[in-house]
């Protein structure tokens, strides 16, 4: 998918082979197996998610038909503990340096930056993207250079870590000893146990009873897209990873700052399948897609043209697909 959420990558094909059954389940990688013992940093983010069954899905009726947000049906979850935050960048130059992975845009050689983002020689900067002009292709662009080649991870080392493929984060995941969350999952938690609400925090998009940054509960776009960004949330792109209120369970941020990776494969009609099934126990979603799950929005939706930060909201991407507002949260094993 190539939009205004997150553009595909050039092949629009991934290449890492398909993962088994049980690699899928549980966020495995083909390439696991390091031996490395991961920071304890990793596992003391978490917090628990009680087991429960929720209502899936847009209850708004607020959903680009084709992105498959209904019908809402109910979905048992069994306990699990999810990261409080996504994976940030100090967190994923620890694994770089235990493992020496190379991420599919170091691979690449370039990745996808918002061109009032950049950082980088003219020279390296190649080309806009087909039909969304606001994403540059920036030669040198990876996790380690977010901006281009003129950034570096070390001056926001707290915030999400970006331009990391799905193959990416399973490999990290292999890594750590955890996995990606499920679908189900992730809006589970991302609601922190209030259900039917168009946010984590409730129905407004805005906290009316205060002004400037107060009035903000997620990094998302302010102005006008894609030529000015008032930044009223104190943020031209990412925010800390540790930032606005958490929800009720503990997370922050599952709307808005990153699109965040999920372990399913993305088929618009897929909720139709669970619905017709009755309560669907922990699904792992579909076994064939046309990419994988991103879920939460970042920093570049608005409610004028993409408001894809509802904690009911999904798209998708190409599983070798990486740009500069896509990162992960993991799940414990």
């Amino acid at each position: 998918m190539a939009d205004c959420c997150s553009p595909g990558a050039g092949s629009g094909k991934s290449t890492t082979p398909e993962l088994t059954p049980a690699q899928r389940t549980a966020g495995g990688h083909p390439k696991a197996g390091t031996g490395v013992v991961p920071s304890a940093s990793v596992s003391a983010n978490d917090v628990p998610v009680p087991a429960g069954t929720f209502a899936m899905g847009d209850a708004f009726n607020e959903g680009n038909a084709g992105d498959g947000e209904a019908p809402v049906h109910p979905v048992s979850v069994s306990a699990f503990r999810i990261s409080a935050t996504t994976v940030t960048n100090q967190q994923f130059a620890e694994f770089v340096e235990a493992t020496g992975h190379r991420t599919e845009s170091e691979t690449f050689g370039t990745s996808a930056v918002f061109h009032l983002a950049v950082k980088a020689q003219e020279q390296d900067i190649l080309n806009r993207v087909n039909d969304v002009p606001w994403w540059l292709n920036v030669r040198g662009a990876n996790w380690a250079h977010p901006a281009g080649p003129l950034s570096h991870w070390t001056e926001v080392p707290d915030h999400p870590v970006t331009h990391v493929s799905h193959d990416d984060a399973l490999a990290y995941c292999a890594w750590a000893g955890r996995r990606l969350p499920t679908e189900a999952e992730w809006e589970y938690a991302a609601r922190g146990g209030v259900e039917g609400r168009r946010y984590p925090w409730g129905d407004s998009l805005h906290n009316g009873h205060a002004v400037g940054s107060a009035r903000h509960h997620c990094n998302i776009w302010q102005g006008e897209f894609p030529v000015r960004n008032d930044q009223e949330d104190g943020y031209l792109t990412t925010a800390p990873a540790r930032w606005f209120e958490p929800n009720g369970y503990g997370l922050y941020q599952t709307s808005g700052n990153v699109w965040e990776w999920c372990s399913d494969w993305f088929l618009p009609k897929y909720y139709q399948t669970c619905l017709a099934s009755g309560t669907v126990h922990d699904p792992q979603g579909p076994t064939i897609g046309r990419g994988r799950v991103m879920r939460g929005g970042s920093y570049l939706c608005h409610d004028s043209y993409c408001n894809r930060y509802r904690v009911a909201a999904r798209s998708s991407n190409t599983p070798d697909s990486a740009s500069g507002n896509l990162g992960f949260r993991t799940v414990a094993l």
